[in-house]
């Protein structure tokens, strides 16, 4: 069996949330998509699974849902290609219902180069690009 990763988030509007996730290139996977929850491919490892708070609730029994547009619980770093497909991303982010910052990080842009991107509903994707000779500990 390959190994996959799933990002499970509650989301207060899966038709307006799934119509972000698409404007940002993720796949909808139908059939694990129905009114309670939308499959969203990022790749064939990593798929995001967009859950209606009742959905996502049945998962987290005597838990609350955060807010999160209140209470970060995760930061979700996307690697990307480019600088450009960075600001492409968070500016696709913008214009369907999300908003993105940036925080500086004391690392070279011709080096690392991210935003912080913001959902709908407040979580945090970090599109990244790295140079392929970048090395941290360096």
């Amino acid at each position: 069996m390959v190994k996959q990763v799933f990002v499970n988030l509650p989301v207060s509007d899966l038709v307006k949330s799934t119509a972000f996730y698409e404007a940002l290139g993720f796949t909808k996977n139908p059939n694990f998509s129905d009114e309670k929850a939308s499959s969203l491919m990022w790749s064939d490892q990593i798929i995001f699974m967009l859950l209606s708070h009742e959905s996502y609730n049945g998962f987290i029994p005597g838990k609350q849902i955060p807010d999160s547009t209140k209470n970060a619980q995760v930061l979700i770093a996307l690697s990307l290609d480019s600088k450009d497909a960075v600001t492409k991303f968070a500016e696709t982010a913008k214009q369907n219902g999300g908003d993105f910052y940036k925080i500086e990080t004391g690392v070279p842009e011709d080096l690392m180069f991210g935003l912080e991107v913001t959902d709908p509903d407040g979580h945090i994707l970090e599109p990244v690009w790295m140079a392929p000779d970048f090395n941290p500990q360096a």
